[in-house]
């Protein structure tokens, strides 16, 4: 998707709310992505993504940015957290495994492309065996010809959904769970793999009811139409030039100033360092070169700062925005603006039970108010302090909900309902201001 840096920003500020200079930032090393692959061959070979690192408060959309950036052109994205890595030689995860985790994203990202494609192939194969298995339970004194007949009849009931809460019993691949060979290693042996690389397919009856039974067997005959070397082959060139790794709390591994780092977080930074740098990780799908995945660090930096890293890794993330609280107008924003917006999140969730809830504007403006100072006097969680706040605003509402037997009922929450209702916080606020 060959998107301009301008529309990219559009596209994140139908989810986003603010933050327009790490917008910008990874807009342009998206574009770059693209200007990259239009070049020659022996020039893409030079030129290397532009690393990010974010700098904010938590809740302030860091991850968010990233996530949606990755859902805007179908990448392979991969979350993690640098404080679940250890340095070589201790017991835990190992930075290789990030790569190896990146991988079986872009496998299943492909697989699900490809499984699409097959998908009209796979479900009338599927219909087909569902409707054989019916009609047999259904034998009666029918000739084959008319038998024919029953089991197409029986295909197109299948296929408008008629037999999807009837339980049948089929055959179906027994697939074994991977082992994992040390807690938190994230190695694994997937015997399932290895059985059916050999062509071995264990089967199992089981009873199931046909909606069920339609997506196992539409599973099985959509990997048989799938060509494997070619989604693995595929998924690694993804991973290798589309691929985006998001590694949160990375300041949690920096040093403090002058106390000197620990050992153990300076190991993680040097182990990070090829990874970041460039090398060539082993996965069970083949070799995947970290040359030109990107990546985007993020972390609060409250304590540590970002030149408490060490000076190899700081020089692999050239570009650092910082990301800002979210003030009350980015609160107002939040609770109206985004396509799913809280407050319609939680009209949708007591819809369920017959109550039509509506938000007054003042009352908006009140609940962001009092979001924005209790994340100045107590400690800045971010948009996530909405959360805490409509939890306590809407409990009442939530608990004496009747349910959808019960007849419709408006609720109007306006700016006094909310001052009633969030007085203990209010409260507690306002006697933070005096606390030293």
């Amino acid at each position: 998707m060959d998107l301009t840096p301008k529309q990219i920003v559009h596209e994140l500020n139908k989810h986003i709310i603010g933050q327009a200079e790490a917008k910008k930032a990874v807009a342009i090393a998206l574009r770059n992505r693209y200007r990259r692959s239009c070049l020659s061959t022996e020039l893409q070979e030079e030129i290397t993504p532009k690393n990010i690192i974010m700098k904010g408060p938590t809740g302030v959309g860091k991850t968010e940015i990233a996530r949606r950036l990755a859902k805007l052109v179908k990448a392979p994205f991969l979350k993690v957290e640098a404080t679940k890595y250890t340095e070589v030689g201790y017991v835990g995860r190992d930075v290789e495994s990030m790569v190896r985790d990146l991988a079986e994203c872009a496998i299943r990202l492909v697989k699900e492309e490809k499984t699409a494609e097959v998908s009209f192939r796979a479900t009338a194969t599927a219909e087909r065996k569902i409707a054989k298995v019916l009609a047999e339970a259904r034998k009666s004194e029918r000739g084959e010809t008319a038998k024919e007949v029953f089991e197409q009849q029986l295909v197109d009931d299948i296929h408008a959904g008629k037999y999807d809460g009837t339980v049948i019993e089929i055959e179906v691949n027994d697939v074994p769970k991977p082992l994992e060979l040390s807690p938190g290693s994230g190695a694994a042996i997937d015997l399932g793999s290895i059985f059916s690389g050999m062509g071995m397919h264990r089967k199992k009856k089981r009873k199931i009811t046909v909606k069920e039974a339609k997506s196992l067997i539409i599973a099985e005959e959509a990997d048989k139409l799938i060509d494997n070397d070619a989604v693995n082959a595929e998924a690694i060139r993804r991973a290798e030039n589309d691929g985006i790794i998001f590694i949160d709390e990375i300041d949690k591994i920096a040093g403090k100033g002058n106390h000197g780092a620990d050992v153990s977080r300076e190991g993680v930074q040097r182990d990070i360092l090829p990874i970041v740098e460039g090398c060539t990780v082993m996965t069970k799908y083949g070799p995947v070169k970290t040359d030109y995945i990107l990546f985007i660090a993020a972390g609060a930096f409250h304590v540590s700062k970002v030149e408490d890293l060490i000076p190899e890794l700081q020089g692999r993330f050239p570009i650092q925005v910082e990301l800002q609280s979210l003030t009350k107008e980015d609160f107002i924003n939040i609770l109206t603006q985004p396509q799913n917006s809280i407050t319609m999140q939680y009209s949708a969730l007591l819809a369920v039970d017959n109550i039509d809830l509506h938000f007054t504007p003042d009352a908006i403006e009140k609940i962001a108010e009092i979001s924005e100072d209790v994340n100045a006097t107590s400690e800045d969680i971010g948009a996530r302090r909405l959360h805490t706040v409509m939890e306590r605003l809407l409990e009442d509402i939530s608990y004496n909900a009747g349910g959808n037997d019960y007849p419709v009922v408006q609720v109007d929450v306006n700016a006094r309902y909310v001052e009633e209702h969030l007085e203990n916080i209010i409260k507690n606020r306002d006697l933070k201001k005096y606390v030293l």
